[in-house]
């Protein structure tokens, strides 16, 4: 199943290429872009492999945070496509089910994360962190794909 997710976060980013130019800084290239998205999320991964699970409230608020921030990035992503032309929304669809697929299956291991154990503790903080890594990086690919359709 974990691996599913994973394969299914690929395929999401392989399949969404481009530039984003509304970021901010909206004149940064896409290099730029790519590497403050990658500064981003390693240092996210830090933060949330520092958790231990006498921290695991902490680790919960963070990712309930981090998962707030994904669905009001969906809702952005999903607003953009409805400016869009109808060939244009038709092949960003399955992409964006693709993140709310993505997004809802991050829900259900933070409720794993939830009612881990100290000792599930480590392995079910790392499959949620693997998730949203995955996803993140899927909303990143899907958000510079969509806008250069969109600007096109």
């Amino acid at each position: 199943m974990k691996h599913t997710k994973l394969i299914l976060a690929f395929l999401v980013a392989a399949l969404a290429v481009g530039c984003d130019k509304t970021n901010s800084g909206g004149d940064a290239t896409a290099s730029q872009q790519l590497d403050r998205a990658k500064a981003d999320t390693k240092r996210a991964a830090q933060e949330m492999k520092d958790y231990t699970y006498a921290q695991k409230d902490a680790f919960i608020k963070n990712m309930q945070a981090e998962l707030d921030d994904l669905n009001a990035e969906l809702a952005k992503l999903s607003a953009k496509i409805e400016k869009a032309g109808d060939a244009t929304k038709a092949a960003a669809q399955p992409k964006i089910d693709a993140l709310k697929r993505q997004v809802a299956a991050l829900g259900v291991e933070l409720d794993e994360v939830k009612s881990s154990t100290e000792s599930t503790w480590d392995k079910v903080k790392d499959e949620t962190q693997e998730g949203y890594h995955a996803t993140k990086q899927a909303f990143v690919d899907a958000g510079a794909w969509i806008d250069k359709q969109v600007s096109s």
